[in-house]
């Protein structure tokens, strides 16, 4: 059974294994100290969250997340980040980390959840058609000064 919790300090040499499996995924170069700042940001709390899956009480994936105004409604939740190990994949994760999201989010009475991925990301859009509702939308960026994160 997937169990999920916030990250906790233990769970750091774990967490950064997931991150960087996630960010060679999308194709992101993040420099080590950036991973470092991250963690810091993600467990001494403020408007970032960080949540584990862990099964046999091994973290397998991750996600983050955070809130924000919306100029139409209440706000929004942003879920950044999600990532299972490959291993641990069809196992449950994935979706118990997304309604720990969601439960979150309605815990703090926004009406909205979303995220992004790649249109080539079969494996999770799969997944993602189940429980979301994909409304067409395209996402543009603008890469300004700094790290492409």
């Amino acid at each position: 059974m997937v169990e999920i919790s916030p990250l906790r300090p233990w769970d750091r040499v774990k967490w950064e294994a997931l991150a960087r499996g996630y960010k060679a995924f999308y194709e992101t170069v993040v420099p080590d100290a950036g991973y470092e700042e991250t963690w810091q940001r993600l467990i001494n709390g403020g408007e970032l969250y960080g949540i584990a899956a862990r099964l046999d009480g091994e973290v397998v994936g991750i996600a983050h997340y955070l809130f924000h105004a919306n100029v139409w409604s209440a706000g929004a939740c942003y879920l950044q980040d999600l990532f299972v190990d490959e291993a641990a994949r069809g196992r449950g994760a994935a979706r118990a980390l997304i309604e720990q999201v969601a439960d979150a989010a309605r815990e703090r009475g926004v009406p909205r959840l979303y995220w992004h991925t790649r249109q080539d990301n079969a494996q999770a859009r799969a997944l993602y058609d189940k429980i979301a509702r994909h409304r067409g939308f395209i996402c543009y960026d603008v890469v300004l000064d700094g790290p492409q994160n």
